[in-house]
């Protein structure tokens, strides 16, 4: 972002954290924070940023650095465009983007603002963004669904070829394939094993070394840099996100999360340990029982309402971490017998402890990017596979970092914590709300969830 379009951002940001701790004062809230303008940059003290609303009360971010640094390189203009890291990766959103604030900042800046960008930003880098009214069609996926374009080609070596494309927006060929995807929270990294949806950026064994390559690309391509950055300046910047952890904190209905032994917030979530590998279903040792955040909650007694909705939230941890699925037809999920059929549950591929990540690098495709779920908005793309068999699919996904066809339309599986906060979901956010969300695995996998249940399990992924 350039200087003026970060000067506002830091202005809204203080705006925020005055009324945060406005609520703070008034007893609103978890743990205490403040904001102070130092010498350095703007920073946010004791660690903590003051908490940011959601649909579902508010969230919080906590820095191991002790503080919140906004004079770090993820804030500054690395590249031509007047883009920086935060760009796309807005603390007050879950350190993504949401299409209501993009809208906003539309709204704002009269298209200005350098999210708005035509080299990604909008459907086709061609688009006409001469007039207001231009721009609102050029980014319409950004707008409305908060999607960043990415072009890749079809690697050389892949066992597959394209056949045929229909692209609304007349902006693909084999060399430039089209896909709209989310931008990934750049905060709860410590947990991460798969860097990107496609895992382009696994490119070491090392996630240092990974988040380092992913900041430069971002920079070179989303920013326009003329250069690469410094190895000091991407140094920096994967230090500031490796100490980051966002969750929510209090919820609408059931309060704080951290009250009655209540294992919620993001400073609970920065002590949480982590061994990648651990806990994954490849390995010996499963634990189905992911999450524990809210256990002492099961055994709470009270009609209030609070106790109620806590209630709820115990029972939505407990179906996510135990009700049995037919897991089928997921690529990318095979027990060590090679069946791709077993019996598992929502824990079974979000295995990372009280994260819900996947704890290996792995990713799958559970048919989010199948024809059946492509929206007019959409490319659809008919992929031929050299040794038979053809995929229909509105993003290949995967397979373009590796040309296997077995991989077309496999994505990473992502954490779970802060979801309130970064709607919508999936890689193309193809889902607007958690229920929407939820009703998709439900039919997917015919798990035939009550409407009860299904209220669990929102009000627990919502505590997360």
């Amino acid at each position: 972002m350039g200087r003026d379009s970060n000067s506002r951002w830091i202005r809204r940001f203080l705006l925020t954290a005055a009324v945060g701790l406005a609520l703070l004062s008034a007893g609103c809230g978890g743990s205490g924070s403040s904001a102070s303008n130092t010498s350095s940059g703007q920073t946010a003290s004791s660690g903590q940023l003051p908490p940011s609303s959601n649909s579902s009360g508010q969230f919080t971010t906590f820095s191991t650095n002790g503080s919140v640094n906004f004079n770090n390189e993820f804030f500054k203009s690395l590249g031509t465009n007047g883009r920086t890291c935060v760009s796309c990766h807005q603390p007050n959103d879950g350190w993504t983007i949401i299409p209501s604030h993009v809208q906003a900042r539309f709204s704002s800046s009269n298209g200005t603002d350098p999210v708005f960008t035509p080299n990604d930003g909008s459907t086709c880098p061609t688009d006409d963004v001469s007039t207001i009214s231009a721009k609102q069609t050029a980014y319409n996926l950004l707008l409305n669904k908060g999607l960043i374009r990415i072009a890749r080609p079809v690697p050389a070596s892949a066992d597959f070829t394209l056949q045929s494309v229909d692209d609304p927006y007349s902006c693909t060929s084999a060399s430039n394939i089209a896909m709209f995807r989310r931008p990934l929270p750049a905060t709860n990294l410590k947990f991460e094993t798969t860097i990107m949806w496609d895992e382009r950026e696994n490119v070491t064994p090392q996630l240092f070394d990974n988040l380092k390559s992913q900041a430069e690309d971002a920079t070179l391509t989303h920013a326009q840099s003329n250069g690469p950055p410094t190895d000091a300046q991407l140094t920096s910047i994967v230090n500031f996100e490796l100490a980051l952890f966002t969750a929510q904190s209090t919820d609408s209905a059931a309060g704080s999360l951290t009250d009655s032994g209540g294992k919620g917030g993001a400073q609970n979530l920065s002590q949480q340990a982590f061994t990648p590998g651990a806990n994954s279903f490849f390995g010996a040792g499963f634990n189905p029982n992911v999450f524990t955040l809210y256990n002492s909650w099961s055994n709470l007694s009270g009609s209030d309402s609070v106790t109620q909705a806590r209630l709820s939230i115990a029972r939505g941890q407990a179906i996510f971490n135990n009700r049995l699925i037919t897991i089928d037809g997921v690529a990318g999920l095979n027990d060590v017998a090679g069946q791709v059929t077993i019996m598992g549950s929502c824990s079974t591929c979000h295995a990372t402890p009280n994260v819900g990540a996947f704890p290996v690098d792995n990713p799958m495709n559970i048919g989010t990017a199948d024809t059946n779920r492509r929206t007019p908005d959409l490319p659809l793309y008919i992929f031929k596979c050299n040794a038979g068999g053809q995929f229909q699919v509105s993003d290949p996904g995967f397979a373009l970092t590796t040309g296997k066809c077995a991989d077309i339309a496999k994505f990473k599986v992502p954490g779970l914590r802060d979801l309130a906060a970064r709607a919508p979901f999936f890689h193309d956010g193809g889902a607007a709300t958690l229920l929407d969300v939820v009703n998709f695995y439900d039919n997917r996998f015919q798990i035939h969830l009550t409407t009860q249940e299904k209220t669990d399990l929102v009000n627990f992924l919502n505590a997360l």
